[in-house]
């Protein structure tokens, strides 16, 4: 029998999939190893293995196809855990990352400074040469000023080298020969040219992205080749594909080029298998996907059934963070997972994250050395884990020490231990709620009229207060909640994007270079379909334009009706008007009387991948009656709360809170007024008001 397996790698779990020839998912879970991904990897294929009847080897030697997704590129940028990257810039503009776009979120909030560039000032070299805006070269490219700095970086040990020269988008020609010169003077350090992984307008944009890719290639593409090696000595002789930030999948090989675009790599995958449940159960297709990790939570959207995409991705707080500056699956993250730590301050104040227990030691309750007290400190305190029954019982939980933990905690700010553990996860719901708020209100989505998709090991600690705060009236957590990045991958398809920066207006349109540039674009895009092989299998191309009214600073993504504009006028109205309505969408506004500019075009390729995707329940064998225990819902005391496991319920059940509903790898807490339905997928939609 054939299987199909997905791994999602985070800084706490790794979730595995596997996919039968049936449809049939089933889950496996296990810790995260940092020092080689394939220790924990392997342990949780054979947890789920063992599920099927078979075990680690029978399961590798019959799949065909192995999906991998990964947080390690984004925990790498977000500590600065890269390689040591030097920045060739063009003279006289060598303080790009230093000034990044030029602003901070509070303007009036002086209590940090100014952040640091994502290269150091003092690692970035001027190159003397300029190109103009009309592409022409006004300064030629000085070679033996190109190798004096490149036999500098050898003899100072950098790893990695990024160049990004002024108007290369229009005249590549010096940064192409400047990749040469690295080739002879510094013959296997990995580099990345702008033109070829961001060809956009905006300086900074096309820069950060460089700067990121080029710093992450020999920290990922030793990951990368690692992971296939230890695959192949274990058995695997299938197809290999990584998930990416675009919300689909690419060949090992694209992302060891161009490892950036794992970046988000796995929580880009939560959206895709949320609004795939939100469609089956008949809810919609405006969604709202909350990924509740051990490290992050991340929060996507979908409109009318399509992924959201921004270039405005950033990893560490807009503006004074660094920016991605690739399309991707438009995620927000924050530090506010199930091994977020709880922290008083100076004056007494509780805060929950952003610092995380991560795997290693983890939360006090993992009995792994850890000290300090997390949300999965505070839910084994409120009673909501089964210390003797975590991860379907491979796992056994130390409330002794979670305890001890969260006491800590109570006697500095003077309240009891419930108390304590109350306030942990009602901060770490507010947060979470906030997050919701800022994705949804970026988008022009109301959350209260969108479904609530819940994923994430952690997600049903407390889904139900957010949605509750969020008014939401659709919530639904699958049954395969706790490894939700890693079932997106089984509905994810190859995506692969390329762009080009031509700039025009609407009020004097050049319907000639546009066409030009979207073949250019189609001519790309069918080069990697040789390239890869892929050659035959369906597929479709999505034409974009990046744009604004004039005089405006920010642009928006108005997707093109045709893949060529023919009909003259009427084609450019046609194109105003989408761009009208996205733009209204957003800003909830239009102004009809203003021209159009673009500044970007883009073209999206989705090559499906052959797969079975229905929502084929996980079927296990009843081993206990209902039960019942104490648990913390605030008010005085804890209170008589009944427990039950999967096999309790037949499809249509109603689950009347207060109740604790433990899934092999995950728990669902129904509070007290609310309630939770099993649906004909079996999976849970939960009601706030109680009523159903």
């Amino acid at each position: 029998m054939p299987y199909q397996i997905s791994a999602d790698t985070g800084g706490t779990f790794i979730d595995v999939v596997i996919n039968d020839e049936r449809g049939r998912k089933t889950i496996g879970k296990a810790l995260t190893t940092h020092d080689r991904v394939s220790r924990g990897l392997s342990q949780a294929i054979a947890a789920a293995a063992s599920e099927i009847g078979t075990d680690l080897s029978g399961v590798l030697s019959n799949a065909n196809l192995f999906i991998y997704g990964t947080t390690r590129a984004t925990n790498a940028i977000v500590t600065r855990n890269v390689a040591k990257t030097a920045l060739l810039a063009t003279e006289g503009f060598t303080d790009i990352l230093v000034l990044k776009e030029g602003g901070k979120l509070d303007g009036h909030d002086f209590s940090h400074n100014y952040p640091d560039p994502y290269i150091p000032r003092r690692r970035t070299f001027g190159v003397p040469e300029r190109i103009s805006s009309e592409a022409e070269v006004t300064t030629p490219l000085d070679e033996a000023a190109v190798r004096t700095i490149l036999q500098r970086l050898g003899d100072e040990g950098y790893e990695a080298i990024a160049v990004s020269l002024l108007w290369s988008i229009v005249n590549p020609e010096h940064e192409r020969r400047i990749g040469l010169l690295i080739e002879d003077e510094l013959p296997g350090i990995p580099y990345t040219l702008s033109h070829q992984l961001a060809p956009i307008i905006r300086e900074y944009r096309r820069t950060s992205a460089t700067a990121i890719d080029a710093s992450l290639k020999p920290l990922m593409q030793g990951h990368f080749r690692e992971l296939r090696d230890d695959l192949a000595n274990l058995g695997y002789q299938g197809q290999l594909l990584v998930s990416t930030s675009m919300g689909g999948v690419m060949g090992i090989d694209e992302v060891i080029e161009s490892p950036i675009h794992t970046a988000k790599s796995g929580p880009a995958m939560a959206p895709i298998a949320g609004v795939n449940y939100s469609l089956s159960e008949g809810l919609g297709g405006d969604m709202v996907v909350c990924d509740t990790g051990g490290t992050t939570f991340d929060v996507g959207v979908s409109r009318d059934g399509q992924l959201v995409y921004s270039r405005d991705t950033w990893l560490g707080g807009i503006w004074e963070g660094d920016l991605l500056g690739i399309s991707s699956v438009d995620i927000r993250s924050i530090g506010a997972g199930g091994g977020s730590i709880a922290w008083v301050d100076d004056g007494g104040l509780l805060h929950v994250g952003p610092q995380s227990a991560g795997s290693e030691p983890g939360p006090a309750c993992y009995g792994r050395g850890g000290v300090d007290a997390t949300v999965s400190d505070a839910a084994t305190v409120l009673g909501y884990f089964n210390p003797d029954n975590f991860l379907g019982g491979r796992m056994q939980l130390d409330r002794t020490s979670a305890e001890k933990a969260v006491d800590r905690l109570a006697a500095q700010l003077g309240i009891g231990r419930y108390e304590t553990a109350w306030g942990i996860l009602s901060l770490a719901s507010d947060s979470m709620v906030k997050a919701v708020h800022e994705v949804t209100t970026a988008q022009g989505l109301n959350p209260a009229e969108s479904t609530i998709v819940a994923g994430g090991g952690a997600a049903g600690i407390n889904i139900m207060q957010i949605a509750s705060e969020l008014g939401a009236r659709n919530i639904v957590l699958p049954r395969l909640a706790s490894a939700l990045s890693a079932t997106g991958m089984h509905f994810a398809d190859i995506v692969k994007e390329e762009a080009k920066a031509f700039i025009t207006s609407t009020n004097r349109f050049d319907t000639h270079s546009v066409n030009r540039t979207l073949e250019e674009l189609d001519r790309r895009l069918n080069e990697f379909l040789e390239r890869a092989g892929l050659r035959g299998r369906l597929s479709s191309i999505d034409y974009f334009a990046e744009a604004r009214y004039q005089g405006q600073v920010w642009d928006v993504d108005a997707p093109l009706p045709f893949a060529r504009f023919t009909s003259g006028d009427e084609d450019v109205a046609r194109f105003v008007e989408e761009f009208h309505q996205a733009h209204e969408r957003i800003f909830a506004i239009r102004d009809a009387g203003s021209a159009v500019e673009v500044i970007n075009w883009k073209a999206r390729l989705t090559v499906e991948i052959p797969s079975t995707r229905d929502h084929a329940a996980l079927v296990h064998e009843a081993t206990s009656t209902p039960g019942q225990r104490s648990c913390y819902f605030g008010g005085t005391e804890p209170i008589p709360t009944a427990i039950y496991r999967p096999e309790h319920f037949d499809i249509g059940t109603t689950i009347q809170g207060p109740a604790i509903i433990e899934e092999p790898t995950t728990t669902l807490v129904v509070f007290p007024g609310m309630s939770a339905q099993i649906s004909p997928s079996r999976n849970y939609i939960l009601h706030t008001d109680g009523a159903h």
